[in-house]
């Protein structure tokens, strides 16, 4: 296992190389001059030159290729001279050292604006990945169960709905509907943001007294502070706690409407597959009960691509519900990207995207090993 976990870790290097590289080029290949975008009315060469110098946008992309009003262009004679000193050694640079950069359009570092804006993402996306495996997974086992039956085309029908709706449309429906439909009732939900009004969030460094912690462990535990559901769970603030689940319910379920259907579809092709097979119509021919030979012994056996999709699934919502954070009014990682590519924010794009691949990495790791977990005929080593 260790062997394995040390191998899949150094193959993972090359791959966020790669991924800081491409999303190095493509952000700069976008038409348009950062200057402008960042500035508007503005911009002026003087202005821009400025800007450039301040950003370091002046020098090389890679080596011999220049940025020239808003086009990219190629100086042989200048690449020698800038073997070394271009964008992408200085990022990449930056990077090893754990820095990466300060946005040009709010003017923060992006690490300030990671430790803001991340864990709205993954506190929307963790509880939409819940609601999609507690409703999806029980859905799919039954359509298995009862193939061909009204119950196996009624939620079949009910995942295809689920796939085809546009977040948008379900997020302002259900926001509507809980929001003033339902108003006055027990049933009302907040339609956006995270917390109410008056609501207090107390950072765990200052409940645990360690407001003097500083370097990576401080930003660890600021970015923990942010996840409002963690924070509430080890403060005991339970008022805390309430009010964020009422306030995730309904982005969640716009969220997590497209990951339920294709769970759901997905736990019941794979256990009809192994519900086809000989040791299932054993186990039936022994006189276990139905119930047992499906849950202990088909459904086991039939997790593995399950559990793929779901890590999957996870890994995308990760990506930032650009969508879903915008109907709600939530200030997490799709609104920041989006809003960087708009402004050309260089950094704000390079830092999200490479955390953003760190997840990925990082889920499809724990995937794997899970494999070896669930069945026991895969040997990792």
């Amino acid at each position: 296992m260790t062997r394995f976990l040390i191998r899949r870790l150094l193959l993972s290097i090359p791959v966020l190389i790669g991924i800081v590289f491409v999303v190095f080029a493509l952000a700069r290949i976008i038409p348009g001059d950062p200057c402008v975008a960042a500035l508007g009315e503005r911009a002026n060469p003087k202005t821009c030159a400025e800007y450039s110098r301040a950003h370091g946008l002046d020098k090389a992309i890679v080596p011999g290729f220049f940025r020239v009003d808003g086009k990219i262009e190629l100086r042989v004679a200048d690449i020698p001279a800038t073997l070394t000193a271009n964008q992408f050694v200085d990022y990449v640079g930056s990077v090893v050292k754990g820095d990466f950069g300060t946005s040009s359009k709010f003017g923060l570092p992006v690490t300030d604006l990671l430790l803001q804006r991340l864990p709205a993402t993954v506190e929307l996306a963790l509880y939409a990945l819940l609601f999609a495996i507690v409703v999806g997974i029980p859905l799919g086992i039954i359509s298995a169960y009862r193939r061909n039956s009204i119950v196996d085309v009624g939620t079949m029908m009910f995942a295809n709905l689920g796939v085809s709706t546009p977040v948008f449309v379900l997020g302002l429906v259900l926001a509507y509907l809980f929001a003033i439909t339902f108003k006055d009732t027990p049933l009302a939900l907040p339609p956006s943001g995270r917390l109410a009004a008056g609501v207090a969030v107390i950072p765990l460094a200052k409940v645990w007294g360690l407001e003097g912690l500083g370097g990576p462990l401080r930003l660890i535990l600021d970015f923990a502070s942010n996840i409002y559901t963690f924070n509430a769970i080890v403060t005991f603030n339970f008022s805390l706690l309430a009010d964020t689940f009422r306030h995730m319910i309904l982005p969640a379920l716009a969220l997590g409407t497209i990951p339920l259907a294709i769970i759901a579809r997905m736990t019941r092709s794979s256990l009809l597959d192994e519900l086809g097979l000989d040791y299932i119509r054993t186990a039936r021919a022994k006189g276990l009960r139905d119930r047992n030979v499906v849950m202990r012994h088909g459904f086991r056996n039939a997790l593995l691509p399950v559990v793929t999709v779901i890590g999957l699934q996870l890994g995308g919502l990760f990506g930032g519900a650009v969508l879903t954070e915008t109907v709600f009014n939530l200030a997490g990682v799709g609104r920041a990207v989006t809003e960087a590519i708009a402004s050309r924010d260089y950094a704000v794009i390079q830092g999200f995207t490479l955390v953003i691949a760190v997840g990925f990495v990082i889920v499809n790791l724990i995937v794997d090993i899970s494999y070896a977990y669930l069945d026991p005929r895969v040997r990792l080593a």
